[in-house]
């Protein structure tokens, strides 16, 4: 096999971005292009203000910066990256079903068979095409019917690659990643295809933590390793409501069996519940998979987590308008957080929206405010959940640059995002300028709760 010289990767987001910049900095023999129909997208990649850069990890500019220019491009000419390249990322979205057979539960992979036909139109010598976006299982066939079919005898072989990356931590999980899988088929020509992405992962990576599989168990380990980790988060969030109601603290419960060595202390912190792009929509996948081949009891067990979820966050919610004496109406509440997580300004499907929503159709108004998330995404936010015209969210959402003015004359503060630079905060000047009784609600129990009840707050945490 000859060694990957030329690299196409389709799609310049969460996971295509810094996985080609982290691949184009460790094989500096190898040219990465990363291509996107978005053209502001590709220009904010080749920003030269490196803060411009569309999405924000940590680490990420530099990667950027020391491979951009030199062996990696973003570029609008889809056609021409995928004609000159020997391998192809898919790395483009593959939301649920919004529409038809499986709507709100399969995964929509519209985008993908895009790619696959302009795949197969343009090629015109051989390729290794690699799925990175998260597929279901056995959409390696898909692919493999639309490829096989172009008439002109090039020859394609098709891996499986799923991305393990936590938003936050994304280049640090690349630069060490606990494992890669690569999946094929299972022949000559397949592990060959196979050896050579693995020749490129191993650049920086030892041998051991690059795993061969066939195709099969490489897409449906990425769809269980999110369904395992988004079970573990359900548990522990069950468990804070009964630490709730019994006086237990729900931290001393999670210290307590994470000291287990069978269990572990990882994915054991309560919250107000999982969001970003992937736990929620891989659950739904799954579930749909195992009710479309007739395993209803296996679907019912995996859908147990996304309701498990969605249950704590409206209770939540219910707790803030049961707190301020049953009515949010025209109450001011100051939200810190919109991003799902900290360090990342992704927020699809993140807590923060469902439970505004929740309060703003009791006429609350809410104060946002995020160090990486933008005002227009907060509002695209609560436009996507539909329960009200965009008017109506511009009443009742105002997003502020400064903590402090956010926090200025509200009833209550709702932690929404687990950022470090909330526990810093002057919260005695928060108190004295707020609304009397002064409430924190906080969703992500991050915030000293002596210190906090000291001052004069009314703490209310997750579980404790």
């Amino acid at each position: 096999m000859k060694k990957i010289t030329k690299i196409c990767c389709i799609g310049a987001g969460y996971v295509g971005g810094p996985t080609m910049a982290v691949i184009a900095k460790n094989c500096p023999e190898i040219r990465v292009t990363v291509v996107d129909m978005n053209k502001q997208r590709i220009a904010d990649w080749n920003d030269p203000d490196l803060d411009k850069l569309p999405i924000y990890e940590p680490g990420l500019k530099e990667v950027v910066s020391e491979a951009r220019g030199r062996n990696l491009y973003f570029s609008t000419d889809v056609d021409k990256s995928i004609d000159e390249a020997e391998m192809i990322f898919i790395s483009v979205n593959t939301p649920t079903k919004t529409y038809g057979k499986g709507k709100g539960m399969a995964a929509d992979l519209k985008y993908i068979e895009l790619c696959a036909r302009q795949i197969a139109r343009v090629s015109k010598t051989d390729k290794i095409v690699v799925e990175k976006s998260t597929l279901p299982v056995r959409t390696a066939e898909t692919l493999r019917a639309i490829l096989d079919q172009t008439g002109t005898g090039v020859k394609f072989q098709i891996l499986s690659n799923p991305e393990f990356l936590a938003e936050g931590t994304a280049v640090t999980d690349l630069q060490n990643a606990d494992r890669v899988l690569v999946g094929g088929e299972q022949s000559p020509e397949g592990f060959e295809a196979m050896n050579a992405l693995s020749d490129i992962y191993a650049h920086w990576l030892p041998r051991d933590r690059i795993l061969q599989t066939n195709v099969w168990s490489s897409e449906l380990s990425k769809l269980t390793a999110n369904a395992f980790l988004a079970q573990r988060i359900s548990s522990i969030n069950s468990l804070s409501a009964l630490c709730e109601a019994t006086g237990a603290n729900v931290e001393e419960v999670s210290r307590a069996i994470g000291a287990d060595s069978r269990i572990g202390s990882k994915f054991l912190k309560t919250s107000v519940g999982f969001g970003g792009s992937c736990f929620q929509k891989d659950l739904l996948n799954l579930v749909y998979i195992c009710q479309t081949l007739g395993l209803q009891e296996v679907a019912d067990y995996w859908e147990q987590v996304i309701i498990m979820n969605d249950f704590q966050k409206r209770r939540f919610a219910d707790k803030i308008i049961t707190t301020l004496f049953n009515t949010v109406s025209g109450k001011k509440i100051a939200f810190l957080g919109w991003a799902f997580k900290k360090d990342t300004n992704d927020s699809r499907e993140t807590p923060a929206m469902y439970v505004a929503d929740q309060l703003m159709n009791d006429l609350a108004v809410i104060a946002v405010y995020d160090p990486k998330v933008k005002p227009e995404q907060m509002f695209s936010d609560l436009n996507y959940l539909n329960s009200r015209s965009q008017s109506e969210n511009s009443e009742l959402l105002k997003p502020f640059n400064d903590p402090y003015e956010a926090c200025k004359d509200v009833h209550a503060i709702a932690v929404l995002t687990e950022w470090d630079e909330f526990k810093e905060y002057d919260w005695v000047r928060i108190y004295n300028n707020m609304m009397k009784p002064a409430f924190v609600f906080d969703g992500r129990n991050i915030l000293d709760k002596q210190m906090l009840e000291k001052i004069g707050f009314h703490y209310h945490g997750i579980g404790r």
